[in-house]
């Protein structure tokens, strides 16, 4: 079942068309990879789903509700929760004050209470944070800070997660911890994962189906399996092949695969 779809959608910076008629599917229970080299609009697709950008076109539905027009907190309280490149987390903010800024849409009688339980689910994900809970977020490192972020994310219960580049950084003992954390979350909380990453092996191996994104259009989508066997994947993105400048220009020149 289709949890997230975009249909020829698309985006502009001023007069710069940031995304090219964009369409894409997300089904419930998956982890949906988007790959592509820098300024491809990887990103900029995060931030038309979740409203941040408005699109000047196309047609972005969320559990059978077109969401195109609505500004982002009602789009966050349907059950999206962005986790942005760079953190964002609030530097002066406490590790917890964070989490609890990331359960800021919830309302209830028992919402305390509900929320302290899930500050501590998200400890057990991380348990560097509970460690920092009293800590201010601008001291964290860059693990811990990405930690964060995911867990202030979580704190939404959200029904999809976007994720903008989670290893952006890291060490590559973290980058494996951070992967193991994305599964178990798929797995364990529910959660519907749309993963924006430039280490494509990592995606490919986390995701479930992926797409390539290039200069604003999907080049190339399939099964993660089978776009890791791919030979121009292999060549561009997973380094496996080297023809050099030549290649490259040949990589440019093509056009849609699909």
């Amino acid at each position: 079942m289709s949890l997230l779809s975009l249909r020829n959608v698309e985006t502009y910076y001023g007069p710069v068309m940031a995304i090219r008629g964009i369409t894409l599917t997300v089904d419930e229970g998956q982890i949906v990879a988007l790959l592509g080299a820098n300024g491809a609009g990887k990103s900029t697709v995060l931030k038309t789903i979740s409203g941040i950008i408005e699109p000047q076109k196309g047609v972005i539905e969320f559990m059978g509700r077109n969401i195109r027009s609505m500004v982002p907190d009602r789009i966050a309280r349907l059950g999206i929760a962005h986790v942005p490149e760079g953190r964002e987390v609030f530097p002066f903010l406490s590790v917890e004050n964070n989490l609890k800024m990331g359960a800021f849409s919830r309302r209830g009688t028992m919402i305390k209470r509900e929320i302290k339980r899930d500050i501590e689910m998200v400890y057990g994900y991380f348990p560097a944070l509970k460690e920092l809970a009293h800590q201010q977020a601008a001291l964290l490192s860059g693990g811990e800070q990405q930690m964060l972020a995911i867990g202030r994310g979580l704190m939404l219960r959200p029904k999809l997660m976007l994720l903008d580049e989670p290893s952006l950084g890291l060490s590559p003992m973290l980058v494996k911890e951070i992967g193991s954390i994305i599964t178990r979350l798929n797995k364990e909380q529910s959660v519907t994962i749309l993963l924006v990453e430039q280490n494509a092996k990592m995606a490919l191996a986390l995701s479930d189906f992926g797409y390539v994104l290039e200069l604003g259009r999907i080049v190339m989508e399939d099964d993660s399996k089978r776009l890791a066997s791919a030979p121009d994947i292999q060549e561009f993105y997973l380094g496996m092949k080297d023809e050099g400048i030549r290649g490259r220009r040949r990589w440019k020149q093509r056009k849609t695969w699909r």
